[in-house]
């Protein structure tokens, strides 16, 4: 079965979408507050559904690649997280030491502020199948580069 570009555009545009309404929901209903490294990978999502909502819109396949380089961004970011947490390599100093920079010394001792915990990058906050979320995130996004480059090769 062969699929059409329109087709295959709404699919990579709609897998961004549940991507980053899953994160959403992991955050919000499931109480998991994201890491730097977390944050970092909702960016080209968003950038991807804008890209999938254009492209809907006007039938332009060249956005189909700019589309697939979203979905590549936020794999490439969720694959270091994934070492990151694996301890493969280091990651960042800002989530990975438990840094407290941009809190003020007065909110430190004021005990009526209530300040979140550091949430680190070098933590596997949830895992399923054995895989992180960041795991999952990348390579979810994988597949959605390759329907992503699928449109773009598309003609009709």
């Amino acid at each position: 079965m062969s699929l059409n570009r329109t087709t295959l555009t709404l699919i990579a545009t709609l897998g961004s979408a549940a991507l980053l309404g899953g994160a959403f929901a992991f955050q919000y209903i499931g109480g998991l507050a994201p890491c730097q490294l977390c944050l970092w990978q909702r960016w080209p999502h968003a950038a991807a559904i804008l890209i999938g909502i254009i492209a809907l819109a006007t039938g332009w396949r060249g956005l189909a690649w700019i589309g697939a380089l979203a979905a590549l961004a936020t794999a490439g970011i969720g694959i270091f997280h994934v070492g990151v947490e694996q301890q493969w390599w280091e990651g960042l100093a800002t989530c990975t030491a438990g840094s407290i920079s941009g809190i003020s010394a007065s909110d430190l001792l004021n005990t009526t502020v209530d300040i979140a915990p550091v949430v680190r990058c070098d933590e596997i906050a949830w895992q399923m199948l054995g895989i992180s979320m960041a795991g999952w995130n990348a390579l979810v996004s994988l597949a959605l580069a390759v329907v992503w480059v699928k449109a773009a090769r598309t003609t009709a």
